[in-house]
C-alpha cells in the first residue's frame, strides 16, 4: 500500500499529511480486498516510540503482513522529493526497537527505511540499515539511490534483506527485476505503477466528457456486471443462492375464509 496514492485518494499530496487512523484504514480495506500479503506503508510511525507501539499494534491487527518505518522528520515528504531532512541514528534505531518490542506475530514483518541517502550520502544510510537490522528489523529499505553503482553497492553492504523501491521517474534509474535479484534484492515494491498509469486516463474521460457532453461508450464486452465481477460479484451471488436452497420459501398468507374452512 502506497502512502503516496493513499495521500492522493483523499486530496493531498505525499507530505506526510495523512494520520496513522488513515492510513490503518486504508491498509483494512486492501488487506481484506486481496489475498497475497500486504506490504504498508507506516512513514515515521506517527510520532515517539510510543506512537511507533501502537502503529505496529494497529497494522498488525488489521491483517498487514508488514509495514516499513522510515527515519524521515515528521512531516515527511515522498522519497524522491528534494528537501528532506532525517532524525539522528540513534532516534531511528530507537523507534526500531519499539516497533520489534510491539509486534505479537513473528510473522508480521518490520521493515527499516531510511532515506539518508539523499542528505548524508550512501554510507550513513547503509549505516543506518545495519543499524536497525541489528535492532530487530526484519529487512532493510535504502530508499532513493542515485545511480546503479548505489543500488548494486546496498545488498553487497546491507547484512540483512534488501528491499528496492521501485518509483518510474524517480531518483532510482530504472532497473528490470533480473537485474535487481542479481544485485541481491529480495523484495521489490511498485508503489507508483497503478497512480501513474489510471491518473492520465480519468483526467482524459473526464475532460471527453466536459467536451462532448456524453460518457465514452463502454469497452466492447464490458458490462455493469463484468465490471463488478472484477470485485467479487460471483462470490456474492454464489453465497446467497446457498442460503436460497438453506431457506425455506414462506409461504403465502391465510386468508379469513381459509382459516374459518381450516
Amino acid at each position: 500500500m502506497t502512502g503516496a496514492g493513499t495521500a492522493a485518494a483523499r486530496g493531498y499530496p505525499d507530505y506526510g499529511l495523512l494520520t496513522l487512523t488513515e492510513m490503518v484504514d486504508n491498509a483494512a480495506t486492501l488487506a481484506r480486498a486481496v489475498s497475497v500479503p500486504l506490504i504498508s506503508d507506516a512513514d515515521t510511525g506517527y510520532g515517539n516510540e510510543l506512537n511507533v507501539t501502537r502503529t505496529v499494534r494497529e497494522f498488525e491487527a488489521r491483517g498487514v503482513a508488514a509495514i516499513h518505518i522510515e527515519d524521515q522528520v515528521a512531516p515527511k515528504r515522498c522519497g524522491h522529493l528534494d528537501g528532506k531532512e532525517v532524525v539522528s541514528r540513534e532516534a531511528f534505531v530507537s523507534k526500531i526497537r519499539a516497533a520489534v518490542a510491539a509486534r505479537h506475530d513473528p510473522d508480521f514483518v518490520l521493515i527499516a527505511r531510511t532515506d539518508a541517502c539523499a542528505t548524508a550520502g550512501l554510507d550513513e544510510a547503509v549505516a543506518r540499515a545495519n543499524a536497525a537490522l541489528e535492532a530487530g528489523a526484519d529487512v532493510a529499505f535504502v530508499e532513493a539511490t542515485r545511480s546503479l553503482e548505489e543500488m548494486a553497492a546496498v545488498p553487497r553492504r546491507v547484512q540483512g534483506p534488501c528491499l528496492l523501491n521501485v518509483v518510474p521517474g524517480g531518483k532510482t534509474p530504472p532497473v528490470d527485476m533480473e537485474a535487481a535479484q542479481a544485485m541481491g534484492y529480495r523484495i521489490a515494491i511498485f508503489p507508483g505503477v497503478c497512480l501513474r498509469e489510471v491518473i492520465p486516463v480519468l483526467d482524459e474521460a473526464l475532460r471527453t466528457l466536459m467536451a462532448t457532453r456524453r460518457a465514452a461508450d463502454a469497452p466492447p464486452g464490458v458490462s455493469v456486471l463484468q465490471t463488478f465481477r472484477r470485485f467479487g460479484a460471483d462470490e456474492w451471488d454464489a453465497l446467497r443462492r446457498s442460503y436460497d436452497q438453506q431457506t425455506p420459501h414462506a409461504q403465502a398468507p391465510v386468508s379469513q375464509d381459509q382459516a374459518a374452512a381450516q
